[in-house]
C-alpha cells in the first residue's frame, strides 16, 4: 500500500536517503528541513527520477509556532499522512560537561528532544485518521549508552528512547506502530556539525574503518515500513561491523 510519509530533517544524510528511498517505492512524501533551497533541490531530483508526489513544507523544528503553522496550513490532499519519520537532529560539540557550551546545550535540546515533541503533537492528529499509522523514531546507539564527551548529546537521545517507548503506549489504542532506529557511527554531515564545520576534524572520525552511510539507514527504515500490518519493529540497533558499542572500535590505523 502507498503510503504519505513526512521526513524531518530532509536536507542531507538520513534523512534525504529516507526521501529517496520511500519516493523510489512510490510513496508521496513530504520532506521538511529548514534549507528550502536543498528541499527545492530534492523536490526537482525524485519527481525526475521517480515521478512520485513531492511536498515541501520548510521549517526549523525548534521553532514550535513555525512547526504548529507549517503542519495544520498542509492542502487538504497532503493532510492523509500515514507515517512520521523523525530524523531531524544533530550534535554540537564534543566537550566535557565543565567546558560545554551552554548554546551547545540548547541546540540538542531543542533539536532532538523539543523539536520532536513539537513535530510528533501536531502529526498525531493525521496518524489517528489513517488506516496505517506509523511513528519512525531516528535515536542513536547513544540513546541507550554514553562516551566520553558526549554527556548532553546522549541525553537527548536517551529522551528519544524514553519517548519512542511512552508514544508506544500512548498510541496503542489507536493502532499507531512506533519504531525506533538507532544507527552507530555513519559518515553524513554528522561530524561537521559537531566540530562546527571542522571538516578536517570530522574527517579523523571515520578514518580506518567503514563506517555507515545514509542509504544504509534508508534500507532499514523500509524494512519497518515494509513489515505487515500487524508487526510492529519497536527497536532496531545498527551498527558498522567495526563498531561494538558507542564507544569501542576496531581501526586498522
Amino acid at each position: 500500500m502507498k503510503k504519505t510519509i513526512l521526513i524531518t530533517g530532509a536536507t542531507a544524510g538520513f534523512g534525504e536517503a529516507m526521501a529517496r528511498a520511500c519516493a523510489a517505492e512510490g510513496h508521496r512524501i513530504i520532506i521538511t528541513g529548514r534549507r528550502k533551497k536543498r528541499l527545492d533541490k530534492l523536490k526537482s531530483e525524485i519527481e525526475i527520477s521517480d515521478n512520485s508526489g513531492v511536498f515541501i513544507l520548510p521549517f526549523d523544528v525548534r521553532d514550535q509556532s513555525a512547526v504548529n503553522t507549517a503542519i495544520t496550513s498542509l492542502p487538504e490532499n497532503w493532510q492523509n499522512i500515514d507515517v512520521l519519520i523523525n530524523n531531524a537532529g544533530l550534535a554540537r560539540g564534543k566537550s566535557f560537561l565543565e567546558a560545554g557550551e551552554s548554546a551547545d546545550w540548547n541546540e540538542m535540546i531543542d533539536t532532538n528532544v523539543k523539536g520532536l515533541l513539537y513535530v510528533t503533537r501536531a502529526v498525531i492528529p493525521f496518524l489517528k485518521n489513517s488506516k496505517a499509522g506509523h511513528i519512525i523514531n531516528v535515536g542513536s546507539i547513544a540513546g541507550t549508552e554514553v562516551y566520553p564527551g558526549g554527556n548532553v548529546y546522549c541525553a537527548s537521545k536517551h529522551a528519544v528512547n524514553a519517548l519512542s517507548k511512552a508514544l508506544r503506549i500512548e498510541l496503542l489504542k489507536d493502532a499507531i506502530r512506533v519504531s525506533q532506529i538507532r544507527p552507530g557511527l555513519a559518515e553524513t554531515e554528522f561530524s561537521v556539525v559537531r566540530y562546527h564545520g571542522d571538516a578536517e576534524k570530522a574527517a579523523q572520525v571515520y578514518k580506518g574503518f567503514e563506517a555507515l552511510i545514509a542509504e544504509d539507514i534508508a534500507r532499514v527504515a523500509l524494512f519497518i515500513l515494509n513489515s505487515p500490518a500487524h508487526v510492529c519493529i519497536n527497536d532496531i540497533e545498527v551498527t558498522p561491523t567495526a563498531q561494538a558499542n558507542a564507544y569501542l572500535l576496531n581501526k586498522s590505523e
